[in-house]
Parts: structure tokens; C-alpha cells; sequence
């Protein structure tokens, strides 16, 4: 459905330059960490793990957790995280050259396993996907909540005028006064029937063209909070939608596939080493789309490194203690 190949060019510029805290492709992570809540009795002493993740800043951060959560378990890691494009991260867990990383049902579903129709069951969704892959020798662990998929937002003051909070308000809105609904969205999303055609269908609204204005990702982000249009298309992790006090619409109909992230494990790893599942459930249990846009907006806003973000989390979470 969406590009999962680096929309925020903030990661993939650090997946590229940043060494020192363990972005480059194949080197070890270092740090000096201890069990906290996770990693007791350091049942993975012994294991040599490979982490994996895509190039975007969400990717890189998810890898350096998995990774830090491996490293207090008592493994050794090697750090694989950075990869450009979706299917380049997934064939390494596939082929066993990684041993696992955070994956998205959606993309699962729809780019690794070519079904065209989304599930609108979140839960349903990582069980279709999960039953999928039993033979590619792909194991997904218990999903988060992170859904990182498209939505509608509205700046604060525009929230208070409309008083919309999700698409049907909108949908509602667009009927009732016309010329208020007005959009700022990516010209893919224009186009394509799980965009925005596809959403006005689901939601019976028929937008004048005068009132979608075609633009790049970041554009989209500063005309929404500013004002100049009405509503923007966002990711929902995205951290600019925190930094920027955007209001996001509940999409209430379920139209937007789910993207959440959950843990990839190569299978003959997990049979080596099955506490890796109990030394990631509790962390990915915590992962949701206010976290995710709060260490996204560190890196992408504040200009953090991924790595050190995701180990402060995990220190300020007790999953982990510095040693």
C-alpha cells in the first residue's frame, strides 16, 4: 500500500554516517547494559544474534531496542539495522544472514505475501500474516500496538472550530459545508484506491479537486499546522504530528490497512533460542503510537541518534540498567 523505504530522510542519513553508537551495517552493539525487568538469569548467554531493520528512523529505533533487549538478555549482537527498502531486512531474517527484527503486518501482508485486501481486524490481520509465513521460515511474535499507517490530521485551532475527531466527522463536515474540507496530501495517495479515492468511497465523500492540494511529505506536515489546509495526510507515528500539536482523526470505519509492528524472528533461531520471545514480549508490549512518536520526534526533530533514544527508553522503562 505505502512506501515503507525511508519517508523520513533524517534516518536514513544517520543509518549512513552515524558509527559510533552501532548503525553501521554489521558491527557490534556495545552497550553496557544489565537485565533490568527483562533479560533475568540471562537466558540468551551464549547466543550470537544478528539484528536487522529498514533505513527510516522508526526502523532504526526499533532495531537498537531489539538489540539492546538481546545484549541485557546476556547475547552477543551484531548489528544489522539501516537496511535500504523493505524486502532487503526481510530476506535476511528469511535466509537466516539476521536473526530478527521489527516487522509490519501490513507490509507482510500486502508487498511480502501479494494479497491485495487487507484484514480489518488488527489481531486478525498478525494471525493471517504469521499463519502465512510458518513456511518461509519466519516466526512473528505477539504484535504491539505501534500502527504506523496513514491518517487524517488537523491543527489544534482547527480542531477546536470543527470539532471533528474522526473521518466520518469529516465525511460529515465535507457534506455540510463544503468548502472547509480542504486537503493537503502526497500525490500517491492522491491516486491510488487505498488512498484517498478509496477513502472517499468508504467514507461518501466526493471532494472537489479544487480542494486537494498535491505536495511532498514534509510540506504536508508544516501547511497542516499552520493552517493552510484544512487537513493533512499523515503517518500516524510520525513525530512531527507531537512536535507540531496535530490532532489526528480516528479512522472509525477501518479503512487504512494496520501496520503494526511486531518482532520477525528467523525459526531455526527461535528453536535454538526460544527466551527470545519471553525477553521481547514485555517490551513490545509497551510499544504504541505515543511512544513511537516520541522517540521518533527526538531523532527527526531534535536531532538524536536512534540508538541512544532507544537506550534511554529502555533505561527510563526499567527493561534495562547501565552498567
Amino acid at each position: 500500500m505505502r512506501r515503507r523505504t525511508g519517508p523520513l530522510l533524517a534516518g536514513a542519513l544517520l543509518a549512513g554516517t552515524v558509527s559510533a553508537c552501532g548503525l553501521t551495517s554489521g558491527s557490534p552493539m556495545v552497550d553496557d547494559v544489565e537485565p533490568g525487568s527483562i533479560g533475568q538469569g540471562r537466558p540468551l548467554e551464549g547466543a550470537e544474534l544478528t539484528v536487522t531493520s529498514k533505513e527510516f528512523t522508526e526502523q532504526l529505533v526499533l532495531g537498537a531496542i531489539m538489540g539492546i533487549a538481546f545484549q541485557a538478555a546476556g547475547a552477543e549482537v551484531v548489528d544489522r539495522t539501516g537496511i535500504q527498502g523493505s524486502v532487503g531486512s526481510r530476506e535476511a531474517v528469511v535466509k537466516g544472514e539476521a536473526d530478527a527484527g521489527y516487522e509490519y503486518t501490513g507490509t507482510a501482508w500486502i508487498t511480502y505475501q501479494g494479497n491485495s485486501e487487507p484484514l480489518p481486524d488488527p489481531r486478525e490481520q498478525w494471525l493471517a500474516v504469521r499463519e502465512a509465513d510458518r513456511g518461509n521460515g519466519v516466526t512473528w511474535l505477539e504484535p504491539s500496538e505501534l500502527n504506523n499507517t496513514y491518517a487524517l490530521a488537523v491543527n489544534r485551532a482547527n480542531h477546536g472550530k470543527y470539532g471533528t475527531d474522526t473521518l466520518s466527522d469529516v465525511a460529515a463536515l465535507a457534506e455540510s459545508d463544503p468548502g472547509a474540507v480542504t486537503l493537503c496530501v502526497e500525490g500517491e495517495f492522491a491516486n491510488r484506491a487505498d488512498g484517498l479515492p478509496g477513502l472517499e468511497e468508504a467514507y461518501g465523500m466526493d471532494l472537489p479537486a479544487r480542494n486537494v492540494t498535491q505536495m511532498d511529505t514534509g510540506i504536508i506536515y508544516t501547511q497542516t499546522a499552520e493552517g493552510a489546509c484544512t487537513y493533512g495526510e499523515v503517518f500516524t507515528t510520525d513525530g512531527r504530528i507531537k512536535s507540531m500539536d496535530l490532532v489526528v482523526m480516528e479512522d472509525d470505519e477501518k479503512f487504512f490497512p494496520h501496520y503494526n509492528a511486531a518482532p520477525t524472528v528467523n525459526s531455526d533461531t527461535l528453536e535454538e533460542w526460544p527466551a527470545i520471545a519471553e525477553v521481547l514480549a514485555p517490551v513490545t508490549a509497551k510499544l504504541d503510537n505515543d511512544v513511537a512518536r516520541t522517540l521518533n520526534a527526538r531523532v527527526d526533530v531534535d536531532g538524536e541518534d536512534p540508538h541512544q533514544v532507544a537506550l534511554d527508553w529502555m533505561v527510563e522503562e526499567g527493561f534495562v540498567k547501565e552498567g
